[in-house]
């Protein structure tokens, strides 16, 4: 009887004992559990600086180098298709020299040479058939206003030759002198090169002299540059305004020098 039950208590035990076995022995196919501290040595977690040095940033150079952008190309192609067009329409730069000048430009050169005391060039521009008058007044008195040709204005200014020129406003005298005083007088008598108005076909200077400029040399044939000076000495409050008329004559789109007007304020 005691036999027996040694016998039961040794059978529980055993039984006990296998059972113990098997649960700590992992079954066939089963992979084991992993605790906490062997996860993140199996799986480490990147920290923000190993992320960043795995997967640089680009900078925008950089970025700019490695793909560069064709929009500029194709911009910087589109600028210069216009330029092209205009240079082969345009062609070569015309040259302008022996063209017929505009009547401002005539004026500048004649109102140089006259500045200049240059009569050979002055006398180029004078028409070669009408020749060139000289007129002290605003009115234009085509009886007594003095004419001289081509040839005869390149040597005025050394003619000592008397002629009158008509008589001063306001006394009735003659106005008896060689050219280089009447040149003086009523020819380049203020510096209308540096501070005159000038004006083409428009009058500016007006007195008590009568003005037919228009009458004498019709537009529809004849241009006109004024220099006009408003003024020399303020004191005088205007009363020593000073004008210059240049008239030329149309010939085609060329210009020919026929009257040299002078006008300034009278009594």
């Amino acid at each position: 009887m005691y036999f027996a039950k040694n016998i039961g208590r040794l059978a529980l035990i055993a039984a006990m004992l296998w059972l113990t076995a098997c649960s700590g022995t992992p079954e066939a196919g089963t992979e084991p559990k992993q605790t906490p501290e062997q996860t993140p040595v199996q799986t480490p977690v990147q920290t923000p600086e190993q992320s960043q040095e795995q997967t640089p940033v680009q900078t925008p150079e950089q970025s700019q180098e490695q793909t560069p952008v064709q929009t500029s190309t194709a911009s910087a192609a589109t600028t210069e298709s216009p330029q092209e067009t205009v240079t082969s329409s345009m062609g070569q730069p015309q040259d302008l020299e022996g063209l017929p000048p505009l009547v401002e430009e005539a004026a500048s050169t004649v109102m140089n040479s006259i500045r200049n005391k240059d009569m050979q060039q002055l006398a180029a521009w004078v028409h070669q058939e009408k020749g060139l008058r000289f007129s002290p007044y605003a009115y234009v008195d085509t009886k007594n206003d003095l004419v001289f040709t081509r040839e005869e204005v390149e040597g005025l200014m050394k003619d000592s030759t008397k002629r009158v020129w008509r008589t001063f406003a306001g006394s009735g005298d003659l106005i008896e002198l060689t050219f280089a005083d009447y040149y003086k007088r009523f020819v380049y008598d203020a510096d209308f090169i540096q501070k005159a108005e000038i004006t083409v076909n428009k009058g500016l200077g007006q007195g008590t002299t009568i003005n037919n400029l228009n009458e004498v040399y019709p537009k529809e044939q004849y241009d006109f540059v004024e220099y006009h000076i408003a003024g020399i000495d303020p004191s005088v409050e205007g009363m020593d305004w000073r004008s210059l008329r240049l008239v030329f004559e149309k010939i085609g789109e060329d210009h020919a020098l026929v009257g040299i007007i002078h006008d300034q304020w009278t009594p």
